[in-house]
């Protein structure tokens, strides 16, 4: 039940009817007796600032998860923000605070991360081919930098993202390989499909024939859990990760940030009022 007490957290979009962050985060919610509630936010980008500056005038709204497409606006309205963010140039989760100011961060890599470690996946010193150099790509990329990935090629029909990807990366990770390049999967460790092509007969994302059973394989795309990049993964041997993963495991990031303790996997899965 909201009362005068429950905390609001503004889910920023447009449009929402697809959302499915509060059939998670809700249902978690309820079942550890927090009183709190993510509120589906529809704004048009022209009216996104001022929407987002009064938000944070209220006193009861400690923080926000923003999705598309307001995650790169966003970062031109916060006070400070984490090294994902300024490596992807977009933002997702906000928190407001003891001051008022406002600080960024970016989960969609975080959420990706985790869920290779939990498969098992050993990032140190391995490379990686991020094809996408968009929001989701550059997150991924800089949440594979910090977990010690010594190799990151970054392929994108637009030659110019990929480049300043790299050098950003470069940036903050000077250790690290990152250089743009073309989408042949061969002589990696793990190639991550970054893009929106998931849908059949869309063209693959990457040279697919190129791709070796050793080779992790990860997926972004939620339309289908096995897209069918992953199903060539799949019939090749290869280990994968499936897109609707990532979300499931970014959410216990978003709790830790905003203060609400984290959850697994399983854990959301079983309480939330969606499937996939």
């Amino acid at each position: 039940m909201i009362s005068g007490k429950t905390t609001l957290l503004p889910l920023f979009g447009y449009p929402t009817e697809a959302f499915k962050a509060p059939l998670i985060y809700n249902p978690w919610f309820e079942s550890k007796g927090i009183d709190a509630i993510v509120v589906p936010l529809g704004v048009k980008p022209e009216d996104f600032a001022a929407v987002f500056r009064a938000a944070f005038m209220t006193t009861n709204i400690p923080g926000a998860l923003v999705t598309m497409p307001h995650k790169i606006a966003t970062v031109s309205l916060l006070d400070g923000m984490s090294t994902a963010v300024r490596i992807a140039g977009s933002c997702n989760a906000v928190a407001k605070r003891q001051d008022g100011t406002l600080w960024g961060d970016m989960f969609d890599g975080v959420g990706f991360c985790r869920g290779l470690a939990r498969k098992g996946f050993d990032f140190a010193g391995t490379r990686c081919l991020v094809v996408g150099a968009g929001g989701v790509g550059a997150a991924i990329a800089a949440a594979l930098a910090a977990e010690g990935v010594s190799a990151i090629t970054l392929s994108d029909v637009n030659t110019n993202s990929a480049a300043g990807l790299a050098q950003r990366l470069s940036h903050f990770f000077p250790r690290l390989d990152a250089r743009p390049g073309s989408n042949d999967a061969a002589g990696y460790d793990l190639v991550v499909n970054a893009t929106p092509l998931g849908r059949p007969g869309d063209p693959m994302p990457m040279e697919i024939s190129r791709l070796a059973p050793e080779t992790f394989v990860g997926e972004v795309v939620m339309k289908a859990e096995m897209t069918p990049l992953l199903q060539a993964a799949q019939a090749i041997g290869c280990r994968y990760q499936v897109g609707a993963d990532m979300l499931f495991e970014m959410i216990p990031a978003y709790l830790e940030f905003f203060g609400y303790g984290s959850a697994t996997p399983d854990e959301l899965r079983a309480v939330a009022r969606i499937s996939y």
